[in-house]
């Protein structure tokens, strides 16, 4: 593949490694890009302002017209915890019933937190039962899917990793090959711009030459005069 038609963003295997003053003078540059770009209108600095690159920010219909989500960002953003679920009612304390007393209402509402904390201990039993007898065969059968997944993974991940050294090797080899090319023809490009300075530097020395023996010129003809 010729060089003059192939365009490579780097060229690790040819250039040179910048020296310190060249990676500081750069790092400088790309810092005084960030801070133009993070500021503000109004000359204060801000690291919040978006990049005028992104799309502007569209907010989501159901964030703004929901107020149960504008609550819960709110909760996050305030790091409370979430106090969505009653866990009082799968309790069941004897003080309550004891202080219900005769009181049909208070009686009827411990009845009912006691029906909720009854049907929640059995359908929790229940689920430890299934645990016990089926848990160890699902977690060695989600063990066998997580290994094969992983093989899986595994599998793809050499060979994207063979893949990266093909096109590294092949990259190092083509620039190895046109790296006598590009050095020549920088040498070439190099010694063509002195030649061109040089040249220019002559010229204005032939011009004011030139210039210095007209004025000389032009004196003998006035003092013959």
């Amino acid at each position: 593949m010729s060089i003059r038609t192939t365009v490579h963003e780097s060229l690790p295997y040819v250039d040179k490694e910048p020296t310190p003053a060249e990676r500081t003078a750069a790092e400088h540059l790309i810092a005084a890009e960030l801070a133009s770009i993070q500021q503000q209108d109004d000359g204060s600095n801000s690291t919040t302002k978006q990049h005028p690159s992104l799309p502007p920010y569209i907010e989501s219909p159901f964030t703004a017209n929901n107020p149960l989500a504008q609550q819960e960002q709110s909760r996050l953003a305030a790091k409370q915890p979430l106090s969505a679920i009653d866990l009082t009612r799968y309790e069941v304390d004897e003080d309550d019933l004891a202080a219900a007393g005769s009181n049909p209402q208070e009686l009827e509402a411990a009845l009912s937190r006691a029906y909720t904390a009854q049907a929640y201990l059995t359908a929790r039993h229940a689920h430890l039962g299934l645990l016990d007898r089926y848990g160890k065969n699902a977690w060695l059968v989600g063990n066998w899917q997580a290994e094969a997944e992983l093989a899986g993974l595994e599998r793809d991940l050499a060979a994207v990793k063979r893949d990266i050294e093909l096109v590294n090797h092949g990259r190092r080899q083509m620039q190895t090959e046109v790296g006598e090319e590009l050095r020549g023809l920088d040498a070439t490009w190099r010694r063509g711009v002195g030649r061109v300075l040089e040249t220019e530097v002559a010229v204005d020395r032939l011009r004011q030459e030139i210039e210095q023996r007209r004025q000389a010129a032009a004196s003998g003809n006035g003092a013959e005069e």
